[in-house]
C-alpha cells in the first residue's frame, strides 16, 4: 500500500516521529494511523503537554491537602486560644471590638502585602498592630 502525503506539517511530524522512534518513517506513519485508528488513543510517551498537565493536577491535590492541613491547624490553634481566653464584660464594648477589628484589618493587610512580596517575615518585622514594635502588644 502507497500513501502519498502533500501537507509539510505532517511529513515534518512523521519524520520527527520516526527520529524520535528510530523506525524508518513507513513505520512511525503506520504506527501513527494505528493510534488515529484507536478507540481510545494511548498518549505518546514524551508528549510533554501531557505530563505538563500531570504535573500541575499533582501540584493542585498537594496544594489543596496542605491547605486543608493548615485550615485544621488553625481552628486547633483558636480553639485552644478561645478555651484558655475567659469572656470579660469589656469584650462587648463597642470601642473594643473597633479596635479589635482595625488590628485584624491590619494583620491581613500585612499578610497579604508579605504574600504579594514573596516574603515570609517574623513578628519582629512587623508593622504597627500586629505584635511588632508600635503595637499594643509591644506596649
Amino acid at each position: 500500500m502507497q500513501v502519498y502525503l502533500n501537507d509539510p506539517k505532517v511529513v515534518r511530524a512523521l519524520q520527527r516521529e520516526a527520529k524520535v522512534g528510530q523506525v524508518a518513517m513507513s513505520q512511525a506513519a503506520g504506527r501513527a494511523i494505528t493510534r488515529g485508528l484507536q478507540v481510545s488513543p494511548r498518549a505518546d510517551p514524551e508528549d510533554r503537554l501531557l505530563h505538563l498537565d500531570r504535573a500541575v493536577r499533582d501540584h493542585m491535590r498537594a496544594t489543596a491537602r496542605d491547605l486543608q492541613i493548615v485550615q485544621e491547624l488553625l481552628i486547633e490553634v483558636a480553639r485552644a486560644f478561645f478555651l484558655r481566653l475567659p469572656d470579660a464584660v469589656i469584650d462587648q464594648d463597642p470601642t473594643v471590638q473597633a479596635a479589635v477589628d482595625n488590628r485584624i484589618e491590619r494583620l491581613l493587610d500585612a499578610t497579604a502585602a508579605r504574600i504579594v512580596a514573596g516574603s515570609s517575615r517574623t513578628a519582629e518585622r512587623h508593622g504597627p498592630g500586629i505584635g511588632g514594635p508600635g503595637s499594643e502588644a509591644a506596649a
